[in-house]
This record gives C-alpha cells, structure tokens and sequence, in this order.
C-alpha cells in the first residue's frame, strides 16, 4: 500500500512538471514562466525524495540541496532580470 502511494505521487507529481513545462513555453508573460520554473524546482525535489524513500538510500539528500540551491539562484536572477534588465550590475567611476 505504501509503495502504491508512492509510485502515485511520483506520477502526480511528473504530471505537474508537464503542466508547468507547458506553463513555460506558453505563459503569457515571463512572471508566470519565473513561477513555473520555481515550481518545476519544487517539484524535482519532491521527486528526489520520494526516489530516495522508495530505494531507502540517502544518496539522493546532496541532490536534493543542490537542486534547491539551483532553483533558488535561477528564481533570483531571472526577478532580478525582469525588473532591472540585467542580471549583473557593473558601476564604474569615471
């Protein structure tokens, strides 16, 4: 019964990647492809974990941070792109 629950969840949870690729090529406006970027983040790490309980490893914890680690500085600069235009501001006293 568990590992039922857990091959669904893995399912659900690779359905809700497709609709948020699909929120990504479509998306009205880059706000909402930010959004679903984050949220196929999210995603991914739910899986990692769920992968991880099922094969009842540990292997799968590093990937999980850096999946996080990833998704959190792509989520940054991707709003920091939208408001400024640039992602990197370079001053330069002349």
């Amino acid at each position: 019964m568990f590992g039922m629950a857990m091959v669904a969840s893995l399912v659900l949870f690779a359905v809700a990647i497709g609709i948020c690729a699909f929120r990504i090529i479509k998306g009205p406006t880059m706000p909402d492809r930010v959004v679903a970027l984050d949220t196929i983040g999210v995603n991914l790490i739910s899986i990692a974990a769920i992968v991880s309980i099922i094969l009842d490893t540990k292997a799968f914890l590093e990937v999980i941070l850096i999946i996080g680690i990833l998704a959190f500085i792509s989520t940054i600069a991707f709003s920091k792109f939208i408001e400024r235009g640039v992602i990197i501001e370079r001053k330069r006293n002349r």
